[in-house]
């Protein structure tokens, strides 16, 4: 789940957009690839805006779960998603916040190249001993969670075709059908490694300006305490 903004262009600005906002913005939750779609598992997602934007609490019941707005400023925004009814399980609440200008290491030259501004966050969803109606839903066969319909042909073969153990106990796997893949799951470890570097990047500039600053201040004082004692 995550946004992105870009700067609205004076030149091409709609009318209908408000002079002071200067950011188009949209906020989602979606799946990661090769991910399917979420929505055989996700009934809607709720998006609780900034309490100035007319009607604050957007509800998206079908996929993108998205809501696109323009402004000038930056915001938490609340994400509350409700699974579908087989799934018996209360509502996930998220935080984001809205991010409309660069941020991090590369904020400079993501300024100069007027990049769209993604702020992006991974979050798992584990579903702890599924109601039996559930467990089939996610972990049908075949379907790539698109027969979403109860007692469809396909939804019906993948829950008999199940994952089975060595006794022919259902077992809390899920089937391997590309959707769950090494690629994807190698995707995600990139993402995480890369975050990490920007992370520790992060850290040795602040340490490099943490240790400037002491340099100069010890100068300072070298100074102070030269002048005390020429006075």
């Amino acid at each position: 789940y995550g946004s992105v903004a870009k700067h609205i262009d004076p030149a091409t600005r709609p009318s209908t957009i408000n002079a002071d906002h200067t950011h188009q913005w949209t906020v989602y939750v979606k799946a990661c690839p090769p991910h399917p779609d979420l929505s055989y598992f996700i009934k809607k997602v709720s998006f609780k805006l900034h309490e100035t934007y007319t009607n604050s609490l957007r509800t998206i019941e079908s996929p993108p779960f998205e809501v696109t707005e323009t402004g000038w400023g930056e915001f938490e925004v609340q994400i509350k998603i409700y699974f579908v009814a087989e799934a018996n399980e209360k509502p996930q609440t998220l935080w984001h916040n809205l991010k409309l200008h660069p941020f991090g290491p590369d904020a400079e030259r993501q300024r100069e190249r007027k990049e769209p501004i993604i702020s992006e966050c991974y979050e798992e969803v584990i579903f702890n001993e599924p109601v039996e109606a559930f467990y089939d839903l996610l972990t049908s066969s075949g379907t790539g969670g698109a027969g979403r319909g109860k007692g469809s042909k396909g939804s019906k073969q993948a829950s008999m075709g199940g994952k089975k153990g060595a006794q022919g106990e259902r077992v809390a796997e899920l089937p391997f059908d590309g959707t769950y893949s090494q690629k994807g799951e190698g995707m995600e470890l990139d993402r995480l490694r890369q975050a990490s570097k920007t992370v520790e990047a992060m850290v040795l500039e602040e340490q490099e300006k943490y240790h400037r600053q002491e340099k100069i201040l010890a100068e300072l004082r070298k100074e102070i305490d030269a002048e005390a004692q020429t006075s």
